[in-house]
């Protein structure tokens, strides 16, 4: 399970993250909603140990991020959108492999699991050219396997379908709802309500840092009156934009 519990983070006087708490179960996929500023990446920053907590906690399978953050790392996986960060120059087995190190994996423990994602992701054809030759899919499906190599029983997804065409978002939709099979803990923030809609058991709402509401999403529906999530949410954060 991941735990949030009165989660806080400020930048000197801005309070980004407020007394934020809620929870993630194996085999569920949390929607994380808020207009830009509300605090989504802040939060899934602190939970990968990217960012450190200011007040409150953070629980990986009952590891504390703040007391053990090396052990947290190990537990989690997580995918960005936009710009996926590879090297260029190297090929895709070695951009995998560079992070499988990173995570504690030898060369061979990696190269097998990198031959076994190879097959999974349809990439034996190109996982040993450069990724400087890639199409912006076959990168994506790297950064895909960089995220997943150490087998992390926890996923964090940040937007990460921004800027790829169907056939690219797809491919990563196929993988959350593959996450979510796998019986991992998933975790996800999207700007798209039909996003959101096809794939999350459960949303949690966020508005200027706070929790707004946290159920799911026939209840959201059904509570604000209306089928639309757009629109729902929308009514629930008052229509204003925090940008």
């Amino acid at each position: 399970m991941l735990k949030l519990i009165n989660l806080c983070k400020s930048f000197k006087k801005s309070k980004v993250v407020d007394n934020l708490s809620f929870t993630v179960d194996k085999g569920e996929i949390v929607g994380l909603l808020g207009e830009n500023g509300a605090g989504k990446t802040t939060t899934l920053r602190m939970i990968s140990t990217m960012l450190e907590i200011s007040e409150g906690e953070i629980k990986v399978n009952d590891i504390d991020v703040k007391s053990d953050p090396e052990k947290v790392r190990k537990e989690i996986g997580i995918l960005f959108g936009g710009d996926v960060g590879l090297y260029d120059r190297l090929s895709g087995r070695e951009n995998i492999r560079y992070f499988a190190n990173l995570y504690g994996m030898n060369n061979k423990e990696a190269n097998e699991r990198i031959d076994e994602l190879a097959k999974n992701f349809e990439m034996e054809d190109y996982i040993d050219k450069p990724v400087g030759k890639y199409s912006r899919g076959m990168k994506q499906k790297i950064s895909i396997a960089r995220s997943i190599v150490h087998n992390p029983s926890v996923m964090l997804f940040d937007e990460p379908t921004t800027g790829l065409d169907v056939s690219a978002a797809r491919t990563i939709q196929d993988f959350i709802l593959k996450c979510k099979e796998e019986n991992k803990i998933i975790l996800f923030s999207s700007h798209s309500m039909k996003e959101v809609e096809k794939l999350c058991d459960r949303a949690v709402i966020i508005h200027k840092g706070k929790l707004m509401e946290d159920c799911t999403l026939s209840h959201l529906k059904e509570k604000y009156g209306d089928d639309d999530l757009e629109e729902t949410f929308l009514k629930l954060i008052g229509g204003n934009s925090n940008e």
